[in-house]
């Protein structure tokens, strides 16, 4: 009885060693490969329990969260030949867990290294493309969707996901920093003159089209008091004919009146007429007769 139970006992705890050697876990942090003797037969294991065959099997898990390449700033040559210093990083996590093993044997620093190589080359590509105003002024988000695009097509050969690539800063060296700034104020200050030569243009043909505006307005003015000037005329003298030939006689009296009235408004006006003029007819007649 004795050598039965401890031959029991000791089953048990080989049936219990072997079932814990079969089991294993991912944790949700990762994702796991199983092989078969060195030989994948199990790809991209999600978190969980899982179970393999002791011996036969054994199994290696990589971290799933996102990776960093966080590039050392680096020189490259701008189309005008100026260097620029250039920061940037990847943001990358594994997306194919069997290929990403078997190119990078599942090292992220190896998988930093190629990443880098093609950041590298691309940055180095699309910078000789450019100029340093073009680079700084507003073409960096083209460059990174350019790069963006180039890297998740060689990414996927080595089984990652690219989730962003970013240019951090791009700064000039000292040497080449003086000579960009005085070019790009040269470069504000042409179009400065421009647009103030522009507005200046602007000005003149308003002040041009208001004169010419003025002159029109007032000819037109000018020409409707003359002929409001004429047609008052013309009915003031047709009233005048009229008046005159109801009573000639009274309008050539009422009209020397207005004769001695405006000739004599100031004290000292003088006339040297004849005695028997005619402007003096009807003064004649208002004197008293001679006793």
């Amino acid at each position: 009885m004795q050598a039965l139970r401890t031959a029991i006992i000791a089953l048990l705890v080989v049936v219990a060693a072997g079932a814990y050697l079969s089991m294993y876990t991912i944790d949700e942090t990762e994702v796991g490969i199983k092989f078969k003797f060195g030989r994948i037969v199990e790809t991209d294991i999600g978190p969980g329990l899982h179970f393999k065959a002791p011996i036969m099997h054994t199994v290696r898990r990589f971290d799933n969260r996102i990776h960093t390449l966080d590039e050392d700033p680096a020189r490259f040559l701008t189309s005008e030949k100026k260097n620029v210093i250039v920061d940037a990083f990847v943001k990358w996590r594994i997306q194919d867990a069997g290929r990403f093993y078997t190119t990078v044997g599942g090292d992220p620093a190896r998988a930093n290294q190629r990443l880098s190589e093609i950041i590298r080359s691309g940055l180095r590509t699309e910078f000789g493309r450019r100029t340093i105003q073009e680079v700084i002024s507003g073409e960096r988000s083209r460059i990174m969707n350019i790069l963006t695009e180039q890297t998740v097509e060689a990414a996927q050969s080595l089984g990652i996901r690219i989730v962003d690539v970013r240019i951090q800063r791009i700064d000039l060296p000292s040497d080449v920093s003086e000579s960009v700034y005085r070019r790009m104020a040269a470069e504000r200050e042409r179009v400065a003159r421009d647009f103030r030569a522009r507005g200046g243009e602007a000005a003149e043909r308003i002040r041009a089209d208001a004169d010419r505006q003025r002159t029109v307005i007032l000819a037109e003015a000018y020409r409707d008091a003359e002929q409001l000037r004429g047609q008052g005329d013309a009915k003031a003298a047709e009233i005048y004919a009229r008046a005159y030939q109801q009573d000639p006689e009274f309008f050539s009296f009422y009209r020397s009146l207005a004769a001695y009235r405006q000739s004599f408004e100031a004290s000292d006006n003088m006339l040297l007429l004849s005695p028997d003029s005619s402007f003096f007819r009807y003064w004649e007649q208002m004197q008293p007769a001679a006793r």
